[in-house]
């Protein structure tokens, strides 16, 4: 790992150190607590450095690239005064951890649960999540993914404008709290992820190309440039990004890192930045002894992302699988075929349950190409699958979440439909007690081009959605706005959000404790429907003498099923139907025991789930 940045040395001591290839000279200016002007030298890799004395944690410094103006640092640490100010040392050997026995956890025990650090409290800090803790532990929660909390403009944003890749936004802690947060969770058996932006870089504080060819315009992404990562001068990006995720998992404990759109990342290298990537992380592991994780977001359909770097693929432990919500949706809401016009059959959801990707080289409307390739024999546990997170909700015209615009009894399925998947489960922040406040998209940038840029953006968006002529969008740059979308985490303990918590703990309790739930290999997987009804999806261990039938049932009327005769008794392990996760309508729960070949009604909106005995 490159060290980059500023290196505290101890005794006052700081080392400096940028990549500017191109640039003949690079000097240091510390602005506080006393100004300091000190040249760099340059090395045969285009690095500059110098080690500078009376430099303590908390100084202030930019760098002045070839004599023309201050930039910060852009591997900095820390940026108290936002984007455009000076960068901060920080010593970080100084915080005194208290995670020593803390070893991780496997990646198929994870129940992930996302969250946005300026909306999950009223506070909108990372110290004011600890005392939350136990109550997502008590749900059974035990992996938190924290959307971007990389530095960017202003105090309100989802975190993927980021522009300083090493630094903890300012408003939400700085790299203080983030450690506290995460000493916290390790002391109650919580990982930690961050979600992290590798494709581009946000449009306030870029000042990367005022250091060296760090973008290139040999491929366009929906941002512009991409990152350089194979054109003229590409090493030190490479290093850049390679040594990223080792300083998330050295210096904050992080668990693993959730990587957005790596489809928009272009390396035709022999090496290509994955291979770079997972060779660093290897190594960091066997120094850190624990697994350390890197979940890939991608929109190719392609196994080739989980498959192992030796073997030709990219090596991420796991991928969102986006398929699987797109066609549950669907039969949730029925404004959902509007929306994703190439999901429609219920056979298409039991392929997601067998195989994952529902596209897998089939003709896509929305695409107006093939898409995908087959990812049938892929484990279930190298998907991370999810029935809400921040683009769902946050790229609609309200903001709605699922809890507002299905009803309360297809929540409850909903909830059973993922926890009861062979894949890792994601819920989005207050999805665990249907939360129903909106959840938007929010910024709070300085220059009033990219408000408007912003604004007109979603404007042209939302058009594709229903938007009609005359009708607006709370505004992202509205304070307001930001601010409608923070939890009422009071909910929880009452009425129907009491109940949904209740149920949502149960099925994740039953995930954790039920063998057939805990196997990931899709080969002991049975998934078909009854009449575009109804989905019954049957587990069995592996040696295939304990089953678990799992019976979900989409419509408004009751549809017969007959229990698969090959076990002579069946015993109901849970229903969606019973008086205790009822709240307006009457209980319309099955029997608790039945033969084998018998026929039983499922229930409208209903999940009921049978194991062999």
């Amino acid at each position: 790992m490159m060290n980059i940045g500023a290196q505290y040395l101890q005794n006052n001591t700081t080392r400096f150190t940028v990549w500017a290839p191109e640039k003949e000279t690079m000097q240091l200016h510390v602005v506080h607590p006393k100004e300091q002007k000190l040249q760099m030298q340059k090395d045969n890799d285009g690095y500059f450095s110098v080690t500078a004395d009376n430099v303590q944690p908390g100084s202030h410094y930019f760098f002045k690239p070839d004599g023309k103006q201050d930039y910060p640092d852009p591997a900095s640490s820390y940026q108290p005064e936002d984007v455009f100010g000076a960068s901060a040392v920080i010593d970080h050997e100084a915080y005194q951890w208290h995670d020593e026995n803390w070893h991780g956890l496997p990646f198929e025990d994870f129940i992930f649960y996302e969250l946005h650090v300026g909306t999950f409290t009223p506070e909108g800090t990372f110290e004011a999540i600890i005392p939350y803790l136990n109550d997502l532990a008590e749900t059974g929660i035990n992996a938190i993914e924290l959307m971007p909390v990389n530095q960017f403009s202003g105090n309100r944003n989802w975190g993927y404008d980021a522009t300083y890749l090493y630094a903890v936004h300012h408003s939400y802690g700085g790299p203080k709290g983030l450690k506290k947060l995460v000493d916290a969770c390790h002391q109650k058996g919580i990982a930690v992820f961050l979600d992290i932006v590798y494709n581009h870089l946000g449009p306030e504080g870029n000042f990367l190309p005022e250091y060296a060819p760090y973008f290139t315009d040999k491929y366009c992404t929906p941002w512009g440039d991409a990152l350089n990562f194979d054109d003229e001068w590409s090493d030190g990006v490479r290093e850049y990004i390679s040594d990223n995720p080792v300083y998330w998992f050295k210096n904050y404990h992080i668990d693993g890192l959730r990587l957005d759109a790596i489809h928009e990342m272009y390396d035709k290298g022999a090496i290509n930045i994955w291979q770079l990537m997972q060779q660093k992380v290897a190594q960091a592991e066997q120094q850190s002894g624990r697994r350390l994780y890197l979940v890939a977001e991608c929109d190719l359909n392609s196994p080739r992302v989980v498959k192992n770097t030796g073997e030709g693929g990219w090596g991420f432990d796991a991928q969102w699988l986006d398929d699987f919500h797109h066609i549950l949706y669907i039969f949730l809401d029925k404004e959902g075929k509007d929306r994703y016009v190439d999901f429609y059959r219920m056979e298409q959801l039991a392929k997601a349950y067998k195989e994952g990707f529902v596209h897998s080289g089939e003709w896509v409307q929305f695409r107006k190409r093939r898409h995908g390739t087959s990812s049938a024999g892929v484990p279930g546990n190298r998907f991370v699958a999810f029935n809400l997170n921040h683009d769902q909700a946050g790229n609609r015209i309200g903001g709605e979440r699922l809890s507002v615009l299905i009803s309360f009894e297809k929540q409850k399925l909903a909830a059973a439909a993922l926890l009861l998947s062979p894949y890792i489960p994601m819920l989005f922040m207050g999805e665990e007690y249907g939360e129903d406040t909106p959840f938007f998209f929010f910024i709070s940038h300085h220059d009033t081009s990219n408000i408007k840029a912003v604004q007109e953006g979603r404007r042209k968006e939302f058009a594709n959605y229903g938007l009609r002529e005359g009708e607006d969008f709370p505004d992202p740059y509205d304070e307001d706005t930001f601010n409608r979308c923070k939890l009422q985490w009071h909910k929880r303990k009452e009425g129907k959000y009491k109940i949904m918590l209740d149920w949502i703990t149960t099925l994740i309790q039953l995930r954790r404790t039920n063998e057939m739930l805990k196997n990931f290999n899709k080969n002991n997987l049975q998934a078909y429907n009854i009449n575009q009804d109804g989905l019954i999806v049957i587990r069995q261990d592996d040696a295939g003498k304990k089953f678990l039938v799992c019976c979900f049932n989409f419509s408004d009327k009751a549809i017969a099923y007959t229990l698969p005769s090959y076990k002579e008794h069946w015993h109901k392990t849970l229903d969606s139907k019973e008086q205790q996760w009822m709240v307006d309508e009457a209980p319309q729960s099955l029997q608790a025991d039945v033969k084998g070949g018998e026929i039983i009604q499922l229930q409208p909106c209903g999940a009921v789930v049978y194991s062999s005995l």
